[in-house]
């Protein structure tokens, strides 16, 4: 293995939910697709709170490959 991991959307959500109790080894590099991405923002931008999820995400600049 390279150490690269490609994430889905329910794979992200779970991180920016529970953070550092998901077993992905430390070095590991996560990698998502541009519709990974897209989902989260939809997803951020229905939500009850938008503009707070939105900048959370953000913060996390996340990079699609």
């Amino acid at each position: 293995m390279n150490g690269k991991y490609l994430a889905d959307t329910s794979v992200i959500v779970d991180l920016l939910h529970r953070g550092e109790t998901v077993p992905i080894p430390k070095e590991a590099e996560i990698l998502i697709c541009a519709i990974v991405l897209g989902e989260l923002y939809y997803g951020a931008l229905i939500c009850t709170r938008p503009q707070e999820q939105t900048a959370r995400l953000k913060k996390k600049n996340f990079q699609p490959i």
